[in-house]
């Protein structure tokens, strides 16, 4: 009897060693702490400095880190806080944190609102978030310095995977800061230094200048459409969908039906108010469509208009028939950048295709909407991170740890 009751004896808190339960409570705590943090900081959050402050604190926190976990390895608290739990359970709370970030809208609440104060709507720069993230690189770097000394081969797949994580997270987190995103807007004819910021709209002197030559939009086939002018709203065809212009095209509205008999992609108003055909630098499109409503037909020209040129438009009594310029295909800017020290390089941008300059990154962002294709003004936006190349090496480190798993696990299951 004696020993089913001992056997029954539930172990208390706080015994060494500690386990799940005392891992969540630290986390719990760390994540009050950080939220309490913050508040009393007025939402204010953390400030990273820049570089090259910010990589002398992390190289210090990972050889602080490293010593503490090969110097007092035999101690039950450095065992727990380098343990499996309190990882878990820290990763789970980064996790939730995350899910924050990504739910509620960042930098969408009021300044002095309890959202903002409490650094939800900054999730990524709060108190909670940067404590957590600390205290599981610390837990992360402690298990690490374990397998490391003594080095073992067998230890490779192990010290790949977690010290990528390691890199990754800590370099991704801790250089942040140094990350800039900036709009240069360029007219034609002429160069940028100055980059903005997108949204606070603050100016900052770029090391380079950039000249646009040439600025080129290319677009789909202009679209018919039927305007009520009273709802203000566009009226597409019987199938629904946006029709693009073409020769031969037949399109229906109810009771109205319109053939195009003629498309001219680039002219310019004629005699008797006929389009001439033109260059495409100054030319619109026109159609020459028929229009039969209610058994009777008449003729007309349809036109996009530009900047230039008011469009033609049909007039059916209360509706009117438009011709609206297609949706842009691509655009790209011809470029010359030039360093202060003379450096020059000529590129072609287009979206999604970046050009490299001095660590920086450009891209073909967009252009004046309101001129179309006729837009001397070329948006470009420059990033640069300096801490990418050290943050993608840690995830090539966490890919070759998961090969070299899965390599492990075929090599045993063909022992077998």
């Amino acid at each position: 009897m004696r020993t089913s009751l001992m056997g029954s004896v539930q172990r208390r808190w706080f015994q060494v060693p500690w386990e799940f339960r005392e891992s969540a409570l630290f986390t719990i705590i760390v994540v009050f702490a950080g939220f309490v943090l913050q508040y009393s900081g007025a939402g204010r959050g953390v400030i990273v400095p820049p570089l090259p402050y910010n990589a002398i604190i992390l190289l210090l926190f990972a050889v602080l880190t490293l010593g503490i976990g090969l110097s007092f390895k035999d101690n039950p608290t450095v065992k727990w806080f380098g343990g499996i739990p309190l990882g878990l359970c820290l990763i789970i709370a980064i996790a939730l944190l995350s899910l924050i970030g990504g739910v509620v809208p960042q930098d969408g609440f009021m300044e002095g609102s309890l959202a903002d104060v409490l650094g939800i709507s900054r999730i990524f720069s709060s108190w909670p978030f940067a404590l957590t993230v600390l205290f599981f690189l610390a837990n992360l770097g402690i298990a690490l310095s374990w397998k490391l000394v003594p080095f073992s081969i067998n230890n490779i797949q192990f010290i790949l995977f977690h010290a990528g994580f390691w890199i990754a997270l800590s370099c991704g987190t801790f250089g942040a800061v140094d990350l800039q995103r900036l709009v240069i807007p360029v007219e034609e004819g002429q160069s940028n230094n100055l980059g903005y910021t997108m949204g606070s709209g603050k100016s900052e002197e770029l090391p380079f200048s950039v000249f646009l030559k040439d600025f080129a939009l290319e677009e789909y086939p202009p679209q018919l459409f039927l305007y009520n002018p009273h709802t203000e709203n566009i009226i597409v065809d019987g199938s629904r969908a946006a029709v693009q212009v073409h020769k031969g095209l037949k399109t229906s509205w109810k009771g109205l039906a319109v053939e195009v008999l003629e498309y001219l992609p680039s002219a310019l108003p004629g005699k008797y108010d006929e389009p001439v055909v033109a260059d495409r630098a100054f030319g619109i499109p026109f159609a020459k469509v028929r229009i039969t409503a209610l058994s009777k037909s008449h003729e007309a020209w349809l036109s996009t208009g530009s900047p230039m040129l008011r469009p033609s438009v049909v007039d059916l009594g209360g509706f009117f028939l438009m011709m609206m310029p297609g949706q842009p295909k691509s655009f790209l800017s011809s470029v010359s950048v030039t360093s202060e020290d003379g450096h020059q390089k000529n590129a072609l941008l287009e979206v999604n295709k970046p050009v490299e300059f001095m660590g920086w990154k450009l891209y073909q962002m967009g252009y004046d909407e309101k001129a179309g294709r006729w837009s001397k003004l070329s948006l470009i936006e420059a990033i640069r991170d300096p801490w990418l190349p050290i943050v993608y090496l840690g995830f090539f480190m966490i890919m070759a740890g998961n090969m070299l798993f899965f390599w492990n696990g075929i090599k045993q299951k063909g022992g077998e």
